[in-house]
Order: structure tokens, then sequence, then C-alpha cells
């Protein structure tokens, strides 16, 4: 994050305290990858305290009315106007759209719609393989064992524009053997030297 200084933790106006766009989508997405449990509470409309005494209603009015709203975050002050960075998942394509000062709350969940709109609408998630499929038997040279399994380490896929799925190929370019020792989690690459 480069265009983000942060002056107090709780985001109201002060000099200096700034962010983008940019940095706000990278925080989002840092959130959504690395604790997904977030979405546990990021999705919840309303909840009740206090042993049932008083509601909290989520401010984020997408989650109760955009297909897929995963969260994330709302937030205004008089300086910045109003804001969001709003999540969505469809056929495991999951993206966010960061709206900054707008001029009105309306504004601002139109803008995230509109903005989530063309990203389902123009692109598709193609995944590779999934985190933990076996994707070749590898011989080992002067190993106990004559063979290893290369196993993804994470799901792997990329994002494609809608109707050119058809131009993707996918090529595994791993050696055919490796040296012994082997150990649990080492990376397999092909040495092209």
């Amino acid at each position: 994050m480069k265009d983000t200084t942060f002056k107090n933790c709780h985001g109201l106006d002060e000099d200096g305290h700034v962010t983008s766009a940019y940095d706000i989508s990278l925080m989002s997405r840092e959130l959504l990858n690395n604790h997904p449990t977030i979405t546990k509470y990021t999705t919840i409309w309303t909840d009740s305290l206090r042993d049932g005494k008083s509601q909290l209603s989520n401010t984020n009015k997408l989650i109760r009315t955009y297909k897929g709203a995963t969260g994330l975050k709302t937030g205004s002050t008089s300086l910045a106007l109003y804001n969001l960075s709003a999540s969505a998942t469809r056929d495991d394509l999951s993206l966010i759209a960061v709206i900054m000062k707008a001029p009105s709350t309306k504004v601002r969940f139109e803008e995230a719609q509109r903005l989530l709109d063309f990203g389902f609408n123009t692109f598709s998630f193609k995944q590779f393989g999934k985190k933990d499929d076996t994707v070749k038997s590898i011989l080992i040279d002067k190993g106990i064992t004559s063979t290893v399994d290369a196993i993804l380490k994470d799901n792997c896929g990329t994002l494609i524009e809608k109707g050119k799925d058809k131009n993707i190929e996918q090529t595994l370019n791993l050696p055919e053997s490796i040296p012994a020792p082997v150990v649990s989690g080492q990376k397999l690459r092909r040495n092209f030297f």
C-alpha cells in the first residue's frame, strides 16, 4: 500500500489521514483471503444484543439485496462522505468494489452494485486445480521410495473474460525426476539451465 497513511485507528477525519480505493481493495482482499471466517459476521443482516433488548443492523444494505454479497465495510465522515468496500462471490469468482466519496449512502450502494455487476457479467474464474490435488507422480533419483506425488499447495486458476475460456491451455511444467532427498513442502520446478 503506497497511498495510505492512518493517523488514528477509528477512521474519523484527521489531517493527513488518507487512503486510496486501490489500497482499500488490497486491505479487503487480505482480510478475505487470510481470515475468511470474517464473512460469518459481515453477512449478518440483523442481530440481537443484550438478551434481545436491542437489535443491531448491518449498515451494508447489499448484504440483504445483492446476490452473493459477502461484506465488507461501510464508512462515512463529513469530509470523506460515503464509502464502501463491497465484496461478493458467485460461481467461484470473488470480487471487491470500492466506492469512495459518494454524495449519499444510496449512491455508494448503487455504484458498488454497478461495479460488481460489470465484473460478474464480464469475467469468470477458470479453475485448474484444487488445493491438495495430486497433479503428477515424479521419479526420485537414489531415493528410499521411487516416486513422490506433486501436490498443489493452493487452489489455482485464472480470471478470464467470458467467452474466451476456450483459448486457455493448461500445461504442467514439472521435471520427470528429482534427486533425493525430498522433503514435504518442497517446491518442484523444472530447471532450464
